[in-house]
């Protein structure tokens, strides 16, 4: 079975830069879809970025030109590059796979189905 195991969640000042991965353990078929989401306090899930097996990305607005997702094949590793953080980025981030393509309209990216897997969450938080 496939299994997710988020890491790199760090404090990091305002402005600052971070990397969050997301370590596959397991085969993931294609297609497939891998996204970013994360969580504040008291708050509902958020979808950040996704990418799927031909590489296609799209992310929320709020981090164009800050967040960038990637893939290392051979490494079976999801990458989100956090650049110029804001103190509204802080959070628990969950990293997640579907095989299936993402749905790109959606709110979810079509990840939110009992067949998805998830990894547990990397916090980052974000100083002044």
């Amino acid at each position: 079975a496939v299994q997710l195991v988020a890491s790199g969640g760090d404090s990091v000042q305002t402005g600052g830069s971070l990397r969050l991965s997301c370590e596959v353990s397991g085969y993931l078929p294609r297609p497939f879809c891998m996204a970013w989401f994360r969580q504040f306090d008291g708050k509902s899930r958020e979808r950040v970025i996704a990418i799927d097996n031909n590489d296609r990305t799209s992310q929320i607005l709020s981090v164009k030109g800050r967040f960038t997702v990637s893939r290392d094949g051979a490494k079976n590793i999801m990458y989100l590059q956090m650049n110029n953080v804001k103190s509204e980025d802080a959070g628990q981030y969950f990293c997640a796979a579907l095989v299936s393509g993402c749905t790109w309209g959606a709110s979810d990216y079509g990840l939110s189905v009992p067949s998805a897997v998830w990894s547990q969450g990397t916090l980052v938080t974000v100083s002044a």
